[in-house]
């Protein structure tokens, strides 16, 4: 049986009411998982301490983070990147950061123990948090902190992420490292935050040809992004035959994302989502853990983690949302709602560069494999 991870003071890691990275999604999405009448039964995780951090970030960084997280004086805090829009200084920020990144570490743990197979945590996902800055975002990379728990525990790790901008930290932090695998499919760069995930970007030492990218074309659509998923993720795991899959589940190549331009619907994501499950069931024996990531519209991200939820619980998926969920979560917001859990099958215009859209990204596909094949073979 599936486990999902939860603690209600993840709650706590709130940007502000203006900031998009807003707990409401995932509150949203247990609340859709109730009003459908699933109870998958929550675990809950424990908090990390200060000291496990410190096998990912610097002293000081930390420091730095639960200081001004606690209303306490910190010199330097741009040198951390605190204090930005992207990561304010918010207080409770790191104590909760703690929590949401024992929440991911816990379900790691959970796997390498035997204890799960599948296990999906909801939060986590901070995959642009450095050595010794935030970025994105993120405070504290608990990807990393959990595919280093894997890896020490005699695991290979195949890290997919799915997420709309590049998993630059999660990149960085384990460029070297031959125990892991990270596969980046992402709006380009060129375009888009982080302004990284290039094809050149391979890795280094015993960790060369384990780091791919795949930056994609804005305006990409679903059948480009599941063509050019399949085309990397098939061959790359034949290659590498990991023991365990961690997915950064990231929301935010939903058409309806402010953030971004990548044009997936629901149904792309339920054919990724499935894929992966797949690829678990084929390479790692079934094991894979789930995190969230970004995801910025109300409209469209707590559905597309709710098929998530659903599609791992092994529950079919409904055609229509509860009606009084939607009403509540209409007046709460003040935003309108679909009415169903999956997007109209066309519910956008024809993308006018669609077939130079396609050839690029092939192009990618084909440069990125034939940078690999002399690493590989």
């Amino acid at each position: 049986m599936p486990q999902l991870i939860f603690h209600p003071a993840y709650s706590r890691y709130d940007l502000g009411p203006q900031h998009p990275f807003s707990p409401v999604r995932v509150e949203m999405v247990l609340d859709l998982l109730a009003a459908l009448g699933v109870e998958p039964g929550l675990v809950t995780p424990p908090q990390l301490a200060v000291s496990d951090l410190l096998a990912v970030h610097d002293e000081d960084y930390v420091a730095a983070v639960e200081a001004v997280s606690a209303g306490r004086p910190c010199e330097g805090l741009a040198n951390f990147g605190l204090g930005t829009p992207d990561n304010p200084v918010v207080p409770g920020m790191a104590e909760a950061a703690r929590w949401l990144a024992g929440g991911t570490v816990h379900g790691a743990d959970l796997i390498a123990a035997g204890e799960a197979g599948v296990v999906l945590q909801l939060g986590g996902g901070f995959h642009h948090a450095r050595q010794r800055s935030a970025s994105g975002f993120c405070l504290y990379n608990d990807l990393v902190l959990a595919i280093n728990r894997l890896t020490r525990a005699g695991l290979r790790v195949a890290y997919i992420d799915v997420d709309v901008h590049h998993g630059d930290g999660v990149q960085e932090l384990l460029y070297s490292d031959e125990n892991v695998l990270t596969l980046s499919f992402h709006e380009s760069g060129e375009y888009l935050f982080p302004g990284t995930g290039w094809l050149h970007e391979l890795g280094r030492g015993m960790g060369r040809g384990l780091r791919l990218n795949v930056p994609l074309e804005p305006f990409t659509e679903g059948g480009s992004y599941l063509e050019v998923f399949s085309d990397v993720t098939r061959p790359a795991l034949d290659y590498f035959r990991p023991d365990v899959l961690v997915v950064q589940a990231g929301a935010d190549a939903h058409y309806l994302d402010p953030l971004a331009d990548l044009m997936l619907t629901t149904h792309d994501y339920e054919a990724i989502f499935r894929q992966l499950v797949d690829h678990a069931a084929h390479h790692t024996g079934g094991r894979v853990l789930f995190t969230l990531g970004g995801g910025y519209s109300l409209q469209a991200t707590p559905r597309v983690w709710t098929i998530l939820a659903l599609t791992l619980l092994g529950v079919p998926l409904p055609d229509a949302l509860p009606p009084a969920w939607v009403e509540r979560w209409q007046q709460r917001l003040a935003v309108s709602l679909p009415e169903r859990l999956h997007d109209a099958e066309a519910p956008f215009d024809p993308i006018p560069r669609r077939g130079e859209i396609e050839r690029q990204n092939r192009a990618v596909v084909q440069h990125l494999l034939d940078a690999v094949a002399p690493l590989w073979w």
